[in-house]
Parts: C-alpha cells; structure tokens; sequence
C-alpha cells in the first residue's frame, strides 16, 4: 500500500514539474524507456496507442507521459492492494465460519494412523488448529487426562474430544450447524456419543463410543449434508471399515522384514518426540519388538503370508467401491469416508508398503487428488 501511495505521489509531481515540459530532461529521465514501454505494450491500444506513446516521449511530452505512467502504476498498485486486503479478509470470514471460533489442540503422535485421520479431516475443512506431539513412551503432555490414548482434541481448553471418529463426527456437526445458524455448543454435541466400557474377549476393559459414526443433524441438515439415497450409510459403513479392517493392515505391512521394520522405525524416531536415548532404544529394540508383534497381529486378523496381498486387495476393494464414475466417494468432493481412508493410508507414505501399494493398487489418482484437496482446504465453506 506505501508503496503504490509513493508511485502515485512521483507521478503527480512529474506531471506538474517543468522538466515534463522540456524536452532535454524528458531524454535524461527517460533514458531507455522508449524500449520498455514497447516492450511491455499493456495490450490494451494495440500498435496506435503504441507509437503515439512513443512519438509522445521523443517530441516532449514524454515527462507527461511518464507521470501518467507513475499514477497508473500507483493507481494499479492502490487497486491491487485493495482486492488483495478484500480477499484476505473474505478468507478470514470464511475461516471463522468454518470454524466458528474454536480454538482446537490436537495431542497426537504423528506416524500415528488415528491421529492422521484427524489431520486430514481438518486441514481440507481449513480448521486452523495446534499440534501438540506427545512423547510415546512418558506421555506426559497428556499426563493431566486420565484417557490415555490420542488423538486427543480440546476445544477452547474445555471441552476434551477423545477416539478419532467421534472427533470428526462431533466437529463435523458443530461445523455443519455453526453454518446453518442452528447452532449447538460443543457441550451439546459431545452429550451425544457417549463413552462404554467394556471389556473384550482377551479380558481387557476397552472403551467404546456409541454413534460414531453419525453426524447429529436435523432433516433438513441430513438433505443437504447427504442429497442422494444411500450416501450416509456408504459414508458410515467405510468410515468404521477404516477403522475396523484398514488400520489394522498397516503395521503387519510396515514391519514385514526386519529392514522395513528397521525403516519404519527410523522414520517414527524422526517424525516423533524422543529423547536421544530414547530414540535409539526405540528404533533398534522397538523395531526388533514390532516385527514380532506384527506375526501376532497378522495372526489375529487372520492375514495372508504375504500381507501385501491383504493391503492390495482392501485398497482395491476401496476403489472398487467408488467407482468408475465418481471422483471421491463423496461424489465430486471427499466425504468423511474419504477422509479417514486417506489419513490411514498416509502413514506409509516414505515406507516400501506405500510405494508397493502406489505400484500395484488403483489407488494412485484418488490418492493424488485427495493430497490436493487437503493441502488447498477445499473444504473450506
């Protein structure tokens, strides 16, 4: 903005000196402006105005023509900055109208898939929030919850939202009232996936949610969220196929080979938050641990020998599943479906399994697309 005044200021003062009005000084000022101005042309009066600026400049008038030149610069340079500030701030309105406010923290482990999920479905909504990376082996940056897992999201500092996919749901929700003017607290909302302890067939007590997977919205706001028969049952049924089944190919996938397992560690020590020593016990003791957690877990899940061909076949399954016709599953634009697929794929990127399943899927182009409408925030609304 200064610097557009400053260019109009020079143009006006060119304007009324008398150097304009003398030829000599019109050629010291202009030195070898004739060239650039025919360089430059502007496309706007084609070779008329062209030559007649260039006669102008030659003949005299050229310390006229070169103050018109300042005040159009200055006044381009007001405009420009102007649209750019009008921009900005309608970016800004859009953001506070997607977020409605919240000020969001996420705890988080970075290679963790859950957390990823999380990542995901914030950024292509434009949701502005914090990273706080947890130690995995302290975990004091969570010491002060007494659930223990992440990702753990806090909203304002007061309202604590655990388990990934009540996580999306609820913000989802807030989002989808907040711009309908129906608007419900983030009190309200969490009271509708409440928390259920149980405990599995392996005698460990286990918290679940119930309605994860919903989206708490009046008909009105379903119809518009979900315009087509069918759509919040497919979004539903592979949101919890994520979390079910896809997440749980990922470790026998990255710790195949105790050199996989090797790279995947040094990649965690890299991305994560450890000490020095920490680190080194992590990747080498670590990495020796969950190759041969990955045979139990190959085991429990009842996986192939080769669990690239379970990882092939789920991401296959996957695109089978959107289709030749559409672009996401969500149709010309990701739904939470989308989202959450992508966040736990994701985790592999660097990996050999990532590379392998680019190679041998037909996931690569909705893998792409969905890097970009993340990275943009297309979601945004």
């Amino acid at each position: 903005m200064a610097a557009a005044r400053a260019l109009c200021k020079v143009g006006c003062s060119l304007l009324e000196s008398p150097a304009a009005r003398r030829s000599g000084t019109v050629s010291y000022l202009v030195g070898k402006g004739p060239a650039l101005v025919s360089r430059r042309a502007y496309g706007t009066g084609g070779a008329g105005v062209r030559s007649r600026l260039l006669s102008s400049l030659r003949t005299g008038g050229g310390g006229r023509v070169l103050g018109c030149a300042f005040l159009l610069g200055g006044g381009l340079g007001l405009y420009q900055t102007v649209k750019l500030s009008v921009q900005q701030h309608r970016a800004e309105d859009r953001t506070q109208v997607s977020g409605g406010g919240l000020k969001l923290t996420l705890y988080q482990y970075k290679t963790c898939p859950f957390c990823s999920k999380v990542r995901a479905f914030l950024d292509y909504h434009g949701l502005p929030y914090e990273i706080v990376e947890v130690n995995p082996v302290m975990r004091k940056e969570i010491k002060w919850s007494t659930y223990r897992k992440v990702p753990i999201l806090m909203v304002d500092d007061e309202v604590q939202l655990n388990d990934s996919s009540v996580i999306i749901s609820s913000i989802k929700t807030y989002v989808i009232n907040n711009t309908t003017s129906k608007e419900k607290n983030m009190s309200e909302i969490v009271r509708c996936y409440p928390e259920m302890k149980s405990v599995n067939d392996r005698g460990k007590e286990v918290v679940e949610y119930n309605n994860k997977y919903w989206l708490m919205l009046s008909e009105d706001q379903t119809a518009m969220v979900y315009p087509e028969k069918g759509m919040q049952k497919e979004e539903m049924k592979w949101r919890q196929w994520a979390d079910d089944w896809l997440v749980h190919l990922i470790s026998p996938n990255v710790y195949r080979t105790t050199g996989e397992a090797l790279a995947s560690f040094d990649y965690i020590v890299r991305e994560g938050k450890f000490g020095t020593f920490e680190g080194f016990f992590a990747k080498y003791v670590g990495a020796a641990a969950m190759f041969l957690i990955s045979k139990r877990l190959k085991s429990r899940h009842n996986l192939q020998d080769d669990v690239r061909q379970d990882l092939y076949k789920a991401v296959n399954d996957w695109m089978a599943a959107i289709g030749k016709n559409r672009k996401f599953m969500g149709g010309d634009h990701p739904n939470l479906a989308d989202l959450s697929v992508f966040g736990v794929l994701r985790v592999m990127e660097g990996l050999q399994a990532f590379d392998d399943m680019m190679k041998n899927t037909k996931v690569k182009y909705w893998y792409r697309h969905m890097e970009r409408a993340t990275l943009n925030h297309e979601g945004r609304v």
